[in-house]
């Protein structure tokens, strides 16, 4: 029987980076769910989508086509047999990634790859429901999360790195923004499973976070 870690929490709590970590040293495989709806966000900001014209929303989800692949433990996403994994991380991507998300549909073209992979295989998987809808059953659930502010801080370093122009006061407002969406909508909104393990990680390490996640794994295999 596979082993299954679910991790949710806010957009930049540093859920997948951590998740990264965690699960190459437990030696799981690592599942992203948000780079497969921002490779949908993608798709439908490529097709020029408007989202809420359900009918239009589902003839483009037919022609969109997400998979995976690992190469050296990484996961790679694929739009249509393309490698979008560079080119999903950007901040008009995030935005439509957030909104679409909460689409019924899209949420169903997702949910059973992510599931016949998680009956497969040993696997730690990081989102905003995992835990509560696309694992329910899994045998550690962790809730991380961290204050706006330094989450916002956090994603304004790593625009600075990569060389885009960006406003803290804009991230901070658009991850409450955000945050707000995620957790009012209607289908699957973001919220702490009753089993999962909360941890803020506003005052921690990355390394200190994985392992304490580590820590909680390896006290329930």
């Amino acid at each position: 029987m596979s082993f299954n870690i679910a991790i949710d929490g806010p957009a930049g709590a540093g859920k997948s980076t951590i998740a990264k970590r965690a699960a190459k040293e437990l030696s799981f495989i690592y599942v992203d769910t948000g780079a497969m709806y921002r490779s949908i966000a993608l798709g439908l900001l490529r097709g020029g989508v408007d989202i809420e014209d359900t009918q239009a929303l589902e003839k483009a989800l037919e022609q969109i086509e997400v998979s995976i692949g690992y190469e050296n433990h990484e996961q790679q996403v694929f739009l249509n047999q393309e490698n979008v994994s560079g080119l999903i991380r950007t901040e008009e991507v995030s935005r439509m990634a957030s909104a679409a998300s909460a689409k019924p549909q899209v949420r169903a073209k997702l949910t059973e790859l992510q599931r016949s992979l998680a009956r497969r295989e040993d696997v730690l998987m990081d989102g905003r429901d995992i835990g509560t809808m696309i694992l329910p059953d899994a045998q550690l659930k962790i809730y991380l999360t961290a204050s706006v502010h330094t989450r916002a801080l956090r994603r304004y370093k790593e625009l600075i790195e990569r060389g885009e122009d960006c406003s803290l006061e804009d991230i901070e407002k658009d991850i409450e923004e955000r945050d707000y969406r995620d957790m009012h909508r209607e289908t699957a909104p973001l919220c702490q499973a009753e089993d999962a393990v909360l941890i803020d990680s506003s005052e921690m390490t990355i390394d200190e976070v994985v392992e304490r996640i580590i820590s909680l794994a390896k006290s329930r295999m």
